[in-house]
């Protein structure tokens, strides 16, 4: 393995990580479409402050980027609190006008900048490694892998240092703010750490791949686990082997990294989707026939206690009886009598089916409820 490939599989792997981190509440708290309007608008940042300083290396587009990203918040929060929009309304008007702008921008006064539409919205990670930090005449590496390493360390203290107030504005805003928190002020917090991360993955991976990474990971561990330390934890192990078998996929196809990377992160959702122990569509569909079955078992023990010690219990609770008395077909009732016998709620005497105390008391249990 060469060294531009091992630069390039770290820069994805670090910026996976990095991404994950903050997008583990944004899909927790139900504002994950607030990354994707944050990583277009942060564009109309990188252009203004571009004619600002003049330059396109200028830490100013860093800082204008990210100011852009917060004042997309702003706006989206803005409308949603007027009650004459929804929240995914709000951001489905604010970040494209933002993005439209600085296309518009880019297009009249900046055609011979290196401004591309093109490689903000898809990035080129194989040229990352090209952009090298240089201290003292010593090559230090590709650029980007620092400043991602920077801002995942970054996100990583920041979870640490506000873990308490981030899962507690999170899950119960109300009883945070009870306690003395800020749940909009945690809120924007959370939105200065995904802008600043979506601007530092902006030049290397593009605003598409951003998105993929900040949402995919975490959507996938939320479908695996119930505890949100596991949930950040499988994130980041998602987004990294994500973003190492993107770049093979990409080596073995000749295709773009980035894409290769975001169809990985979706094939891995879909696993996820279909075969999650308890979330999966297979594991939901079989909880739903279990609850079906325990549902009729439950309707005919409730039905042979209603006729239990009256004159007519001698035909209703006849087998072939339920079938009036309950609506089932004759095949759905043998099943629901085999089952019932097998868990011990009944018997089978002179053709009535009886009633076992187990039986009784689940009939009882649940007209009771």
């Amino acid at each position: 393995m060469t060294q531009p490939q091992l630069e390039i599989q770290a820069i994805a792997v670090v910026t996976a990580i990095a991404c994950a981190l903050p997008g583990v509440f944004l899909v927790l708290r139900r504002v994950a479409l607030l990354s994707d309007a944050i990583s277009h608008s942060i564009l109309l940042g990188i252009v203004l402050a571009f004619f600002v300083a003049g330059s396109v290396t200028s830490p100013l587009l860093i800082v204008g980027a990210a100011a852009m990203g917060l004042i997309t918040v702003v706006l989206v929060q803005a409308l949603t609190r007027t009650k004459l929009v929804a929240n995914d309304a709000a951001i489905g008007l604010v970040f494209p006008a933002l993005f439209s702008i600085a296309v518009v921008l880019i297009a009249r006064y900046s055609g011979d900048v290196h401004l591309d539409t093109d490689v903000v919205l898809l990035g080129e990670l194989a040229f990352a490694p090209f952009e090298r930090l240089v201290i003292a005449g010593y090559d230090m590496g590709p650029q980007s892998l620092y400043l991602m390493g920077g801002i995942l360390l970054l996100n990583f203290a920041g979870l640490l240092l506000f873990y308490k107030e981030l899962k507690l504005a999170t899950f119960d805003a109300a009883l945070a703010a009870a306690l003395g928190f800020s749940p909009a002020l945690v809120h924007f917090g959370l939105m200065g750490m995904v802008s600043v991360t979506a601007v530092g993955a902006f030049d290397a991976v593009g605003s598409i791949l951003v998105v993929a990474l900040m949402i995919a990971p975490p959507a996938t561990a939320y479908l695996l686990t119930d505890r949100l330390p596991s949930m950040i934890a499988g994130s980041a192990l998602i987004g990294a082997a994500a973003a190492i078998g993107g770049y093979w996929l990409a080596h073995l196809l000749d295709a773009s990294i980035a894409g290769s990377i975001a169809t990985v992160l979706g094939a891995m959702f879909a696993v996820a989707f279909a075969l999650a122990p308890q979330r999966g569509l297979i594991a939901v569909a079989r909880r739903r026939g279990r609850q079906r079955w325990e549902f009729a078992r439950t309707m005919l023990a409730i039905h042979l206690l209603n006729h239990e010690g009256l004159p007519e219990a001698a035909d209703e609770n006849r087998v072939e009886h339920l079938k009036d008395g309950l609506g089932w077909d004759g095949d759905f009732t043998a099943e629901v009598v085999k089952q019932a016998k097998r868990n011990g709620l009944l018997w089978e005497g002179e053709g009535a089916l009886i009633l076992t105390d187990s039986g009784r008391r689940l009939a009882e249990s649940a007209v009771a409820a």
